[in-house]
């Protein structure tokens, strides 16, 4: 297949263009290196610029026979979410909108959508299923949230097929250190824990009154190489999985619910070194988490997950000395 990757020179889009084009398909990337970085295309045909140009799409379409999209491209950073709702509201929405008249109108009709655990509603154990009651907890999570029923629409008004992959919390790096977190200083809490590691400053557990088992956020972190893996297995069974609905939802996680306090523990176990931590109120627009319980990826479309959290902290603090020759940072 040949595949069009938006947002694909970033973290989680260059990986899953590394894994689709390991598996023998080919890679075109649209990316407005907002965030995503050009080191990280230089071996795909790469095409910078809005994902929302219909001119540029136009033009991508007619250069590539393209067989489906990966729907990376978005803003992700939930308290900003909560400061400037509008502009996500006008970029992760409106402009896959854009991007669904494009592709009907140049006859491509598959798609991936990078779609977020953050839309459940989580019960008293933070388990999820495909099935569980949803309610996005922030305007980052309600833009996944529209987007899923504007794919479920448009798929059953047209010859759209159209999967949605519920991410859960990716962490490490491509293990061959193609790629990896781009941003110097990122908002996750891996990201987060190495800053406070790398400076010998405070690594704040954000939010200690959850209903959990320790009073931190519980999260599915899942390593962004199994993630990527999975988007190779959700495009090679498409198809297949479309034929009797052309909408279908994806959990991507390990199942296993990690808290934050039991993250910085193997945090310092992989380094070997304590970390300075303290305890903070929660950021706007933090839930409690969850994590997946559901067995429809694995049975669908052939995919587990292989590696560990301990394999993600192992693989992000390796990406670290690459980043610095790579990006300069």
């Amino acid at each position: 297949m040949r595949i069009l990757i938006t947002g694909g020179a970033g973290y989680i889009g260059s990986t899953v263009g590394s894994a689709c084009m390991e598996a023998g398909h080919e890679v075109v990337v649209l990316d407005n290196l907002s965030a995503g970085r050009r080191e990280f295309v230089t071996d795909r045909t790469f095409y910078q610029g809005d994902v929302a140009d219909q001119q540029l799409l136009d033009t991508i379409f007619s250069e590539n026979q393209i067989d489906a999209v990966v729907h990376c491209a978005a803003k992700i950073i939930v308290p900003e979410s909560v400061s400037e709702p509008l502009a996500y509201y006008e970029n992760n929405v409106g402009k896959t909108v854009k991007l669904l008249q494009a592709m009907a109108r140049n006859g491509v009709n598959r798609i991936l959508f990078s779609s977020s655990a953050s839309i459940y509603a989580t019960d008293a154990e933070f388990k999820v299923s495909e099935d569980s009651a949803l309610d996005p907890g922030s305007p980052y999570a309600t833009t996944k949230f529209m987007v899923e029923y504007i794919l479920r629409d448009a798929a059953h008004a047209s010859d759209l097929k159209a999967l949605s992959l519920r991410y859960f919390n990716p962490i490490g790096s491509d293990p061959k250190l193609r790629s990896g977190q781009q941003i110097e200083h990122p908002s996750h809490v891996l990201g987060k824990m190495i800053d406070a590691w790398m400076d010998k400053s405070t690594f704040t557990v954000t939010g200690v009154d959850w209903p959990t088992r320790d009073g931190s956020g519980i999260r599915d972190y899942i390593h962004v190489w199994d993630l990527a893996r999975a988007h190779v297995a959700a495009l090679e069974h498409l198809d297949e999985v479309t034929a009797e609905d052309p909408y279908q939802v994806f959990n991507i996680g390990t199942g296993n619910g990690v808290t934050v306090k039991e993250l910085v523990d193997a945090f310092q176990e992989g380094t070997g070194q304590p970390l300075n931590v303290v305890y903070g109120p929660p950021r706007p627009g933090d839930v409690a988490g969850a994590y997946t319980v559901s067995h429809r990826a694995k049975d669908l479309l052939g995919w587990t997950p292989e590696l560990t959290p301990a394999d993600g902290i192992r693989d992000a603090i390796a990406w670290l000395p690459e980043r610095k020759k790579i990006l300069g940072y």
